[in-house]
């Protein structure tokens, strides 16, 4: 069958970009991996984060900026799903331990309003104004920094509602189906999966890990590294936590999300007791309230990294119709992904960012 695009992986990118295509009338096929494929989305706190991105790169700090405004309109458009997401944008915190983690947030956080020009609005708050906001929060935190641009989502949830959306709009979507092959001929391409061939004139690679290995068919090279997180969930308590924080977050349903680790251990995805142990410590370090409840469940994911934190945009210069789209935060760029970059792949429009992302920029 013909497609206008395809798209390869099924995940937070893939779902987000297939969406916005189908949005703009793109005749769209989705080729997703097996059930036990290595998925980022499995590793996700579920955070629409600005503050600490790009505070080294003003294109990455900007870009996620933007993001995180076309959020509400993004969330509005989901709503017609039916599935509660439980997106909320009233801020986030970031804690700090000690007075050395202070100040480095502190120039971090400088770093950043610089990089956007001054739309990214913060404050440091020291203890006494934290425990003001949280009284829970441990005497051991000195204080954190804090932005109302920040804000959280269900992200299986956020997921659920993609794949909703694309079926509504009339995205095919193939499940199991491991793109092995991509091959041009007469000026389209056709892609070998594991349950047939498929032709579309555009094919944009949201495969994750497999990115790397998928591009270089269409003569890119796409750097991706690997990195495990790990997350506990307890069980349901009463609410204590209204903002998500980067180590621990209470979800809608009462449960609490802690994690926040970061492990160059290639693909292997499996748990360990103890790391485990050490970002319960560091939980319970900031919230003492947290010493005596159950975990119920552990598990551990795949994150996808570029060399430089920041994302891969990529057409093809010897395939021109073929993009690569890898990036760490799926979840902060999914409005993005589902609106101005898909106005870059249909060629509707110029973005001055997307050259800040290419893959030349590793070229020495």
């Amino acid at each position: 069958m013909q497609y206008d695009v395809i798209v390869i992986g099924g995940g937070l990118v893939g779902t987000s970009t297939a969406y916005g295509l189908a949005k703009q009338g793109q005749k769209v096929l989705v080729l997703d991996g097996e059930d036990l494929s290595l998925r980022a989305s499995k590793a996700n706190f579920g955070l629409i984060w600005v503050q600490g991105k790009g505070w080294d790169s003003a294109p990455y700090a900007q870009w996620c900026q933007s993001a995180t405004n076309l959020w509400p309109e993004f969330n509005d458009e989901l709503k017609a799903t039916q599935i509660e997401i439980n997106y909320e944008r009233r801020g986030g915190f970031h804690f700090c331990i000690n007075e050395q983690e202070w100040q480095q947030r502190e120039s971090m956080m400088s770093d950043l309003s610089h990089n956007t020009e001054g739309m990214f609005d913060y404050e440091m708050l020291n203890h006494n104004q934290l425990k003001k906001m949280i009284p829970e929060i441990s005497k051991s935190v000195i204080g954190a920094s804090f932005s109302l641009q920040d804000g959280h989502v269900d992200p299986l949830a956020l997921l659920q509602a993609l794949y909703k959306a694309m079926h509504n709009l009339g995205v095919t979507y193939m499940g199991d189906c491991l793109a092995e092959t991509i091959t041009p001929h007469q000026g389209e391409y056709v892609v070998q999966g594991s349950k047939g061939k498929f032709t579309a004139g555009k094919v944009v690679l949201c495969a994750g890990l497999a990115n790397s290995q998928l591009s270089k068919q269409l003569g890119m090279s796409v750097p991706i590294l690997a990195e495990r997180g790990q997350v506990l969930i307890t069980e349901r308590l009463t609410p204590f936590l209204k903002w998500p924080t980067l180590n621990v977050r209470q979800t809608a349903q009462g449960t609490v999300q802690i994690g926040d680790s970061h492990e160059d251990v290639g693909s292997n995805d499996e748990t360990t007791p103890e790391v485990l142990k050490e970002i319960a410590q560091r939980a319970v370090l900031m919230f003492p309230l947290l010493s005596s409840v159950r975990l119920q469940r552990a598990w551990g994911g795949i994150r996808i990294l570029t060399p430089d934190g920041n994302p891969i945009y990529q057409q093809s210069v010897s395939n021109p119709g073929v993009f690569a789209v890898t990036c760490h935060s799926g979840v902060t760029l999914a409005a993005a992904h589902a609106g101005p970059l898909c106005d870059w792949i249909l060629g509707n429009s110029y973005l001055p960012v997307i050259e800040h992302f290419s893959v030349e920029r590793f070229d020495v």
